[in-house]
C-alpha cells in the first residue's frame, strides 16, 4: 500500500484502547515509534508530533473489540476437532458452498465437521487407513511424523492424524472458501497461511515426512514442474507424496493428459509410482542423487546449483531445479517417533551458529533447561489447568519449549517460529517430530487474528529492538492473541519497563516474576493475560 501515514490525520474516525472496564482511552505512550511501520495486521496506526516534540500513538480500536461478544465464546479442552463456536468464526460462505458435500455444516450456535465431504467421501478416518494400507511404510504415528496437506480444505486431514501422534501443517494456496485456515486454527489444527506462488514455504528441506494433495486445484506441471520441484525441496529423502485428484479416476481426454503430464514429470524427478488405487497415487522420493546423476544430459529439471541453500526461505524465489540430496545423508535417517523428540539428530551439526560447546551438548542443555522450566511453571502456575490447543514459541531455537510441553502431556501443538535474525534452526526442530516456520518479527504475521491461546517469547526483544520498535512486535502479538489467552516472555531488565508499559497500552493485565535464579538475576518473567471482552 503507497497511502501516506500523514493522510489517515484528516479521517473522521473513532481511536483508542478499551480499558478492562470497558472505557476507551483515545491515547497512550508507548516510547519511540517507527514512522516506516504503520500498518500492522490490520490495525491502523498513526503518528502525531505534539508540542515539545513529544511523540504519541493513537491506535484504531481492533476488529475484536468491534465484535466484544463473539470473543467470550473460546472453546477448550483439548483439541475441538469436530465443532466450533459460530461466533468465533461468523463465516457462512463455506457452508453455503460445501454444505452438501459434508464438509462442514451449521447447527444452531455451532459449526460442525463430518470429516467427510468430496476429498474424504468416506470419512477421513477411513482415507487414512487406506493409505496406510496403501504403503504401509508411511506408518502413521512412528516412522511418519510430520506431514504438510496442501489445500486442505477445514482442515479435516490434519485433525484426524492428531489422534494418529502426526502433526500435519495445513495450508491453502487458494482460500477460495473464504477463511479456511480460520476454521482449521478454530478447530486446533495446525494451519498457516501460505500463498504458494512465486516464493519458497517457509519450512526447510526434508521437513515432511508425507505431503498431501487431495483436489488441491494446483497444476502441478506448469511452468516446468516449478511447484512441485518446491514440494520435492520440503520432502525428506524416502518420503512420499500422496495425490488424490481427478485426473487419476477421471477418464476425458484432457484429463487423461494431464495424468500423462504428471507421470513423465515425476519420471524426471526421479519420484518412484509405488501404489495408485482408485482416485489416490503415492510416490516415494530418492533417498541420494544418484537417479539424478544418472540422467542422460540436458534433461530438464536440472540439479540446483551445489551453492544453493535449500534451507533459505525468507523471501526466497522458487527454483525450477531439484533440491540436492546432501551427501552425508542428513536429514534422511530420522529416529521413530517418539524417540526423534529426544535424539540430536544429524542436522544439527550443519547450523551454521557460534558455538562454544559442542552442538549435541548445546542441545542436551537447551532441552533439559526448558523441561526445568515448564516443571516450575505447572508447579508454581498451576499450568495443567491451562486449556491450550495453538501454542506459539516466537524464538525457538531447537524447539526445547516445545518438546517440553509434549513430555508434560499438554493436549496441545506448538508452531515454532524461528526469527530470521538468528541461526536457522529449522531443520532440527523437523528432525525431532516439531512444526516450525521461519519470520521476521519486524513483519506481520501470517495467520488470523485471535488465532493462538499462548505466546512464548525468550529473549526475543532484547535482539529485535536493534531492528524495529518494541510496539511493532507487541501490536502483532495482541492480534495474534487469542482474549483470554495468555503470553509468557522471559526478557532482561533493561526492555521490561518498554514491554510493560505497552502491555498495559493495550489494556493487558500484566505481573512481572523473578526467574528462579532469584530477584538478583538480570533477566525477569513477565506474564500478560488478553481479558475476555464484554458489552
Amino acid at each position: 500500500m503507497t497511502t501516506d501515514p500523514s493522510s489517515l490525520f484528516d479521517m473522521n474516525r473513532t481511536f483508542g484502547i478499551l480499558d478492562s472496564d470497558g472505557r476507551m482511552r483515545n491515547e497512550f505512550e508507548v516510547g519511540e515509534f517507527d514512522p516506516e511501520v504503520w500498518r500492522i495486521g490490520g490495525t491502523r496506526l498513526e503518528l502525531r508530533v505534539r508540542n515539545g516534540g513529544k511523540r504519541t500513538m493513537k491506535m484504531k480500536m481492533l476488529r475484536e473489540m468491534e465484535g466484544k461478544k463473539r470473543t467470550m465464546k473460546v472453546v477448550f479442552g483439548g483439541f475441538n476437532q469436530i465443532k466450533v463456536w459460530y461466533s468465533n468464526v461468523p463465516h457462512t460462505r463455506l457452508v453455503e458452498d460445501k454444505g452438501g458435500q459434508n464438509w462442514i455444516s451449521k447447527v444452531k450456535d455451532k459449526f460442525k465437521f463430518p470429516g467427510g465431504g468430496t476429498q474424504f467421501i468416506h470419512g477421513a478416518d477411513q482415507y487414512l487407513d487406506q493409505i496406510n494400507k496403501m504403503v504401509p511404510d508411511i506408518a502413521f504415528g512412528s516412522h511418519t511424523r510430520v506431514v504438510l496437506d496442501v489445500g486442505c480444505g477445514v482442515g479435516s486431514f490434519g485433525a484426524y492424524l492428531l489422534s494418529r501422534n502426526v502433526l500435519t501443517m495445513s495450508i491453502a494456496p487458494k482460500d477460495v472458501h473464504e477463511n479456511q485456515i480460520q476454521f482449521a486454527l478454530e478447530r486446533g489444527v495446525p494451519a498457516m497461511i501460505a500463498a504458494f506462488a512465486t516464493h519458497r514455504l517457509l519450512f526447510p528441506s526434508q521437513a515432511f515426512e508425507v505431503i498431501h494433495c487431495s483436489r488441491c486445484r494446483i497444476n502441478w506441471t506448469r511452468d516446468d514442474g516449478i511447484l512441485l520441484l518446491e514440494v520435492n525441496r520440503m520432502l525428506r529423502a524416502g518420503g512420499y507424496f500422496a495425490w488424490a485428484a481427478q485426473p487419476v479416476y477421471k477418464h476425458e481426454h484432457i484429463l487423461e493428459e494431464q495424468w500423462e503430464e504428471m507421470l513423465n514429470l515425476t519420471t524426471r524427478l526421479c519420484w518412484t509410482l509405488v501404489k495408485k488405487e482408485g482416485y489416490i497415487a503415492i510416490w516415494k522420493k530418492p533417498f541420494n542423487n544418484s537417479c539424478y546423476l544418472s540422467r542422460e544430459a540436458g534433461i530438464k529439471p536440472p540439479l540446483c546449483d551445489p551453492n544453493d541453500d535449500p534451507d533459505n526461505v525468507w523471501y526466497v524465489d522458487l527454483k525450477a531445479c531439484i533440491t540436492r540430496i546432501p551427501e552425508d545423508g542428513y536429514g534422511a535417517n530420522v529416529a521413530k517417533w517418539p524417540d526423534r523428540l529426544h535424539t540430536a539428530p544429524d542436522r544439527l551439526q550443519s547450523i551454521q551458529m557460534d558455538a562454544y560447546m559442542s552442538r549435541k551438548e548445546l542441545f542436551k542443555a537447551e532441552s533439559k533447561y526448558w523441561s526445568e522450566i515448564i516443571a516450575s511453571y505447572v508447579r508454581a502456575w498451576h499450568w495443567k489447568k491451562f486449556k491450550l490447543r495453538n501454542v506459539l514459541d516466537m524464538r525457538a531455537s531447537f524447539g526445547g519449549f516445545a518438546a517440553a510441553l509434549i513430555d508434560q502431556g499438554f493436549d496441545c501443538w506448538v508452531l515454532n517460529v524461528v526469527p530470521v535474525s538468528g541461526p536457522n534452526t529449522l531443520p532440527v526442530i523437523y528432525d525431532r517430530g516439531l512444526l516450525g516456520v521461519m519470520h521476521d518479527w519486524c513483519e506481520p504475521f501470517d495467520t488470523y487474528p485471535r488465532t493462538y491461546d499462548l505466546l512464548h517469547a525468550a529473549g526475543l526483544f532484547s535482539i529485535e529492538r536493534k531492528r524495529c520498535n518494541i510496539s511493532t512486535i507487541m501490536l502483532e502479538m495482541d492480534r495474534i492473541l487469542r482474549p483470554g489467552g495468555r503470553a509468557y516472555i522471559r526478557e532482561s531488565l533493561n526492555v521490561m519497563d518498554e514491554l510493560q508499559e505497552t502491555a498495559k497500552a493495550m489494556g493487558w493485565h500484566v505481573a512481572l516474576h523473578d526467574t528462579s535464579e532469584g530477584p538478583h538475576a538480570s533477566y525477569r518473567i513477565l506474564i500478560c493475560d488478553k481479558q475476555l471482552l464484554h458489552r
